[in-house]
Formats: C-alpha cells, structure tokens, sequence
C-alpha cells in the first residue's frame, strides 16, 4: 500500500494513502498513526483521516530534525493489520416525530416506506471513518444504498445537537447544534463530545457503531441535551 510523506509548514507532515473511501487503507492510517505516537518524535498531535494521517510536530523540539525520515520508515513498514477495530459503540436512537424531519425525503429518493427507511438504517453495522467537521462528529459508513440520499440542496442553518442523519453513503451524529446539510432521520440522547467526561469522545477512528431504536418518551427520559 503505497504512501507519500509530504511537508505541511514547519511543524506538520502529511502521510497520504490511496484515494478512496476503503476500510482497509483507514485501518492502515490509524496503524501509521499509533507507530508515530508510540515514536520517538516530539508529537504534538495526531490526526487521522479518511486515508491520511496529518502529524504535527514541534519543530524546535530535541529530534525534529528526523521527523521526515522517521515517517518514511513508519509508512514504508510492513503492514501488519488494515482491519483495525477499537471498540463497537451501540448507541440509541430515536427515529419517532419530531426527531426525523427527512425520513419522508430519504423513503422517496429510496422509493420505500419510512419504516423501511429505518430498519435499513438499524440493520447496518458502520464503520467510524474519521472525527472531524466538529468536535466528536464521526463520519459513518457504509450506509444501505437504497437510503443514501444526497446532501439536501438546501442547508439547515440549524441542525439540532444529537441529531441522526444521512448523506451520500454516510451517516453520523450532530454533537452540537450547528449549520448542516445531511437529512436528519432522528435523535440520538447521548452526546458524541462531552469535554467534562473522562472519555470525552465517544467515537474514534476505528470503531465499530451499531444504532438500537429507542422510543419518543425513552429519549425524553434520558436525554443528555436537556431538549427533552
């Protein structure tokens, strides 16, 4: 598996994999990603992506110098494992009003009823790609095809905190409400990011996450949003 180790300023190199959305060359990035935290390098900070792994450094630090040719060696090392899985994450989910405005949309681009939106939704198994955009939203895939509605041609300047939804073959969790273009399907009572847990995310790169439906009254008794 072929990776490019390229200068970003200073203080970061990027180590790109092939370009596409693949389990097994995520999994090769989160590898390459815990082979330089467990480095002699002065990290900083460690950032996986979809098939990259940007690594930040500090440059006046005693061995910043080898940051360049340790990262040649990381990436050009034997693979030993693509197939990487943290933990699996169930996480509830309410699908019920008023918590999935979209469902009708994605039940028409799927030409199939809102419950069948639903159970595709929940029979699926998904991947934790990457935590970006915001704190503690984690990108989700694959999702069920005949569900894989497109962004909406028309962003929510608001999406509400823990909502659940759709776009383009992924799907994830708001943590935060804020601006977003995904088709919200429901509401999940737990929070992706919390800064005063001691795990503060709930997802990371790597994991597994299965949804259980949950009822309207369940998410109202334990919702962490205090949307309730």
């Amino acid at each position: 598996m072929i990776a490019r180790v390229l200068p970003a300023g200073d203080s970061a190199w990027l180590v790109e994999l092939p370009e596409r959305i693949d389990a097994a060359i995520n999994g090769r990035a989160i590898e390459i990603a815990r082979a330089v935290e467990q480095s002699a390098l002065p990290v900083t900070d460690v950032v996986v992506g979809y098939r990259s792994v940007m690594v930040y450094v500090d440059p006046l630090a005693d061995g910043a110098g080898a940051a360049a040719a340790t990262l040649e060696a990381i990436a050009a090392a034997p693979v030993t494992r693509t197939d990487t899985v943290r933990a699996v994450v169930d996480v509830p989910a309410c699908y019920d009003e008023p918590y999935g405005p979209d469902l009708a949309d994605v039940a028409a681009f799927g030409g199939c009823s809102v419950d069948e939106v639903i159970d595709r939704h929940l029979a699926r198994e998904y991947r934790v790609y990457v935590v970006g955009f915001v704190p503690g939203f984690a990108y989700l895939a694959s999702v069920d095809e005949r569900i894989a509605a497109p962004r909406r041609s028309s962003p929510r300047l608001k999406v509400p905190a823990g909502s659940v939804a759709v776009a383009a073959g992924q799907t994830g969790i708001y943590p935060a409400a804020t601006p977003g273009g995904w088709n919200v399907i429901g509401r999940c009572p737990v929070r992706p990011y919390d800064p005063d847990r001691a795990a503060p995310f709930l997802f990371r790169a790597g994991d597994r996450v299965r949804f259980h439906r949950i009822s309207a009254a369940d998410y109202r008794a334990s919702t962490e949003w205090g949307d309730a």
